[in-house]
């Protein structure tokens, strides 16, 4: 994963709206949150939102495939994230659009984790 500082700076901008976005690197790329809850990656210049059963249909509708990693021994697997729609790039309104599922889909998540046992 490659992180995009300029794209960062554009998601802050367009969401600073609905609440700060902070980030975390990892892997040459980043973990966004909203308010504390994961909502997106940023991966070789690319937004993918977090997705799951509940938004997949929206997802679908919009065209957005999942993301997807290939293994060195060539298995896939897949996440529940999607690919941005083209007009969040350009659109603050799109953004906050999406980012709204996406931390919907985050905290259903969230919500479904059991408590880690001490």
């Amino acid at each position: 994963m490659a992180l995009d500082e300029g794209l960062y700076a554009w998601v802050q901008d367009s969401l600073e709206p609905l609440g700060p976005v902070t980030m975390r690197k990892m892997m040459g790329g980043a973990t966004l949150y909203l308010d504390g809850t994961i909502f997106a990656i940023l991966d070789e210049g690319e937004i993918w939102f977090k997705a799951d059963a509940e938004t997949d249909a929206i997802w679908d509708a919009e065209g957005c495939e999942r993301f997807s990693v290939t293994f060195k021994d060539g298995r896939v697997d897949t996440m529940n994230y999607r690919r941005a729609p083209t007009d969040v790039y350009d659109d603050p309104e799109a953004m906050q659009r999406c980012a709204r599922l996406a931390v919907e889909a985050g905290l259903r998540g969230a919500a479904k984790k059991k408590p880690r046992k001490r």
